[in-house]
């Protein structure tokens, strides 16, 4: 991407703490800048904060900046979404970014199930996801991309989107990932092969008995995968439609909460909107 204009756009900031306060998981700490906030918290599970991000402009265009950093402290419940999908637009040149940066000590749990992301055929974007484990701690996230829209007959013929991922637990390194997403990728064999739906989800701690629940419910489903590393649970997807990948990952959530997390599943309100 060596090369590509910079422009100015919204430079928006948001740092959330939760903590366990009198048996209920709260928002300790909250400082943003720009246009990005939360809703009030819900919680429909009596203790877990459930938690609507929510960025009012509705999409990122060239030039903006996304800061996203959640901390959750020892003993803290969180589950946190989004009300709608998220949407980087057609650029000229121009970088959009995205930040998420998590931290999850002993004892806490933190769900990041954000709705899927719409990338705009021309745009450009660079996205990071930083996740810091405790090694007692316990994570379920999801990200979820729609190159194109192919209801309006659009592909990914020009843009590209460059995936960083980062995952430390106990201090250490123990998973890292980057991915570029262009035309090319985007209908080679070896890449997308055409899919504009695709997604990964990670699930912390997991086991091989986790990976065979998958594995049961993935079956001969086309387009589909999983694997464990270590403590690690790795699920893949790639469809033509990114509500019925996101489908799937709920699917995988809902199998796995009671394990990883020691909850039934409690769907966000909004996922029924």
């Amino acid at each position: 991407m060596t090369g590509m204009a910079v422009s100015e756009g919204w430079q928006a900031r948001l740092d959330l703490e939760f903590a366990l306060s009198q048996q209920k998981t709260v928002i300790s700490k909250r400082r943003h800048s720009g246009p990005l906030t939360i809703q009030r918290p819900f919680y429909p599970e009596g203790d877990v904060c459930h938690l609507y991000l929510l960025h009012p402009p509705g999409g990122v265009v060239a030039g903006d900046s996304l800061t996203i950093n959640i901390n959750a402290t020892a003993d803290s419940s969180a589950l946190i979404t989004t009300p709608a999908a998220g949407k980087f637009y057609r650029s000229q040149g121009a970088l959009a970014k995205q930040k998420v940066s998590i931290k999850v000590a002993a004892g806490a749990t933190l769900e990041w199930l954000p709705q899927e992301t719409i990338i705009y055929e021309g745009a450009q974007v660079v996205s990071e996801l930083l996740i810091e484990l405790d090694e007692k701690a316990s994570f379920i996230g999801w990200e979820v991309l729609a190159l194109g829209r192919p209801a309006a007959n659009e592909g990914f013929t020009t843009g590209e989107v460059t995936l960083s991922w980062q995952i430390y637990c106990a201090d250490t390194l123990f998973y890292q990932e980057r991915i570029k997403l262009d035309a090319r990728a985007f209908a080679a064999r070896w890449g997308l092969n055409g899919h504009s739906a695709s997604g990964t989800l990670l699930v912390y701690p997991a086991s091989s008995v986790q990976l065979q629940k998958v594995q049961e419910l993935i079956g001969d489903q086309p387009g589909r995968g999983v694997t464990l590393i270590d403590d690690l649970l790795i699920s893949r997807a790639l469809d033509n439609r990114a509500d019925r990948l996101r489908e799937f990952f709920q699917q995988v959530w809902v199998l796995l909460r009671p394990d990883v997390l020691n909850r039934h599943a409690c769907e966000p309100r909004i996922w029924a909107t």
